[in-house]
C-alpha cells in the first residue's frame, strides 16, 4: 500500500523503519506546500497538515486515508472528502497537555503580575504589588469541552476553580463542575472570570466571539483564546480592551497571522501576545507517533 508522508512531522530513522515494516511503500516529500514532481493518483494514504491546500486532492484519485498531524479539520476539503468515503483522523489528544499548560499559565501570569515583577527585575527595583489575584474560587468558563477544553479544565480544578463548560455537542466529563449547551454561553459569560476558547473552527463558529459576547463579560473578565483567530472578530476584541470593557487577554492565534507590527494588541496593557506556540510541548512527538502508528496499523487491518 502506497503512502505519503511529507515533513510536517519529524520522523526519527526508527520511526520511519517501523512504519515501513508495517508493510507500507513510502514516499515522502519534506515541504508539502511545493509543487510534487510524481504522480500520486496511486497514493492511498496521507500523512499531512495543509497538502491538500497546495495540491488538489482530486490528484489523489486512489486516497482512502488522512492522518492529519493537527488538530483542526479546516484546512481540508470536507465536503470531497465525505462525498469519496475517505477516512480522516486528527490529531486528537497531542496538543492538548501543553495547550492546557499555556492556558493556564498566561492566566496565572496576569493574575500574578509576572510582567510587573519581571520589569523590576531587570532594573533591580524593589517593589511589592498589593494586587495579584487567586485562581481558587474562580468561575472558568471553558468554550469548547472538547479533548483540548476537557484537559484545561482538569488543571485549573487543581487550582479549586469552578470550571463550567460550553459545547456544541455537551458530554459527561468527570474534570468539569457542569457543562452545558452552546445556547446557554450568553447567560453564562456575566459570572465567569475567566473566558477560555477551545472551540473548531467551523462555518457555525467563525466570528463567534464579538463585540456582543464582550459586552457580557465582568470588566474584570480575562478572556483566553489557544484554538483559532478566526473564532473571534478581532477588531471587536481590541475594542474591548482598548475601553476597559474586559480587563485582559492571553492570545496565541489570531485572524490573520502572523499578526501584523502595527496592531495595537501587542501593546496593550494586561495582554498576553504570543505566535501561535501553545501547542508545543516534549511531549508531542511520542503522542503524536504514537496516533500515526495506530491509525496506519488499523487502516491496514481492516
Amino acid at each position: 500500500m502506497k503512502l505519503l508522508l511529507t515533513g510536517v512531522f519529524r520522523y526519527t530513522e526508527r520511526q520511519m523503519e517501523y512504519i515501513k515494516s508495517l508493510g507500507y511503500d513510502v514516499k515522502f516529500i519534506q515541504d508539502e506546500r511545493l509543487p510534487i514532481d510524481f504522480d500520486v493518483s496511486d497514493i492511498e494514504a496521507v500523512v499531512c497538515n495543509g497538502l491538500f491546500l497546495y495540491t488538489p486532492i482530486e490528484k489523489f484519485e486512489n486516497l482512502r486515508f488522512i492522518q492529519l498531524t493537527s488538530a483542526g479539520l479546516d484546512r481540508i476539503p470536507l465536503d470531497y472528502i465525505k462525498e469519496h468515503d475517505i477516512k480522516v483522523f486528527n490529531a486528537k489528544g497531542v496538543y492538548s497537555i501543553p495547550m492546557a499548560e499555556f492556558a493556564v499559565g498566561g492566566v496565572l501570569q496576569l493574575y500574578k503580575q509576572f510582567d510587573f515583577f519581571r520589569k523590576n527585575q531587570i532594573q533591580h527595583k524593589w517593589e511589592k504589588s498589593r494586587n495579584l489575584i487567586e485562581l481558587a474560587g474562580k468561575n472558568i468558563l471553558i468554550v469548547g469541552a472538547g479533548n483540548i477544553g476537557s484537559q484545561v479544565a482538569k488543571r485549573f480544578k487543581a487550582f479549586d476553580a469552578n470550571v463550567i463548560g460550553i459545547d456544541l455537542h455537551p458530554n459527561d466529563d468527570c474534570n468539569f463542575d457542569n457543562i452545558y449547551p452552546v445556547d446557554n454561553l450568553d447567560t453564562m459569560l456575566p459570572d465567569a472570570d475567566v473566558i477560555i476558547l477551545t472551540l473548531p473552527l467551523m462555518k457555525e463558529t467563525q466570528g463567534f466571539f464579538n463585540k456582543n459576547k464582550f459586552a457580557l463579560m465582568k470588566k474584570s473578565a480575562v478572556f483566553v483564546n489557544v484554538s483559532r483567530g478566526k473564532l473571534v472578530n478581532q477588531t471587536d476584541l481590541i475594542f474591548a480592551l482598548d475601553n476597559q470593557v474586559i480587563n485582559g487577554a492571553v492570545l496565541d492565534v489570531f485572524e490573520d497571522e502572523p499578526l501584523t507590527e502595527d496592531s495595537p494588541l501587542w501593546d496593550m496593557p494586561n495582554t498576553v501576545i504570543t505566535p501561535h506556540n501553545s501547542f508545543v510541548g516534549d511531549g508531542n512527538n511520542e503522542r503524536m507517533f504514537n496516533l500515526i502508528s495506530k491509525n496506519l496499523e488499523g487502516f491496514l487491518n481492516e
